[in-house]
């Protein structure tokens, strides 16, 4: 994937909608995405750029992407815990229909996400094609 000021990149956040829903994304309009502890993750928070699109997958018992974000505010130190990272995300639009972990694993042009090979990083990510398709599959 390639990164530059020219070309948007895509990604995915994770969130359990026990700890921070969509609902609660939604209500707040623009949030924080703070309290990352993972060296990879991280790196991808580096990497955001303003105006990045940015799916929210929610974990846990539901396990599906319910929305759409954007970067409005490139990394900074994270506010709890200066060592890492955060960047700050805004509403985009909700999902028409939530796109499953399961229907995502049964689309063979989705075989290769990252979301699919490294499942427990919160942060990651995308293809353009994949970021397309899964918007396409949601709405």
């Amino acid at each position: 994937m390639k990164f530059n000021s020219e070309e948007m990149n895509y990604w995915m956040v994770k969130s359990e909608p026990g700890s921070y829903s969509w609902e609660d994304f939604k209500k707040a309009k623009e949030d924080i995405w703070d309290g990352v502890r993972n060296y990879q993750a991280r790196n991808f928070l580096k990497e955001m750029q303003l105006g990045d699109k940015v799916l929210f997958y929610h974990s846990g018992k539901e396990k599906a992407v319910v929305g759409v974000a954007e970067v409005s505010e490139e990394h900074f130190p994270d506010p709890t815990d200066e060592k890492w990272e955060a960047v700050k995300l805004k509403v985009n639009s909700q999902l028409k229909n939530p796109v499953t972990l399961h229907e995502i694993k049964a689309e063979d042009a989705l075989a290769d996400m990252l979301m699919l090979r490294q499942s427990r990083l919160s942060v990651m990510s995308m293809e353009k094609t994949e970021f397309d398709l899964i918007l396409k599959m949601g709405s």
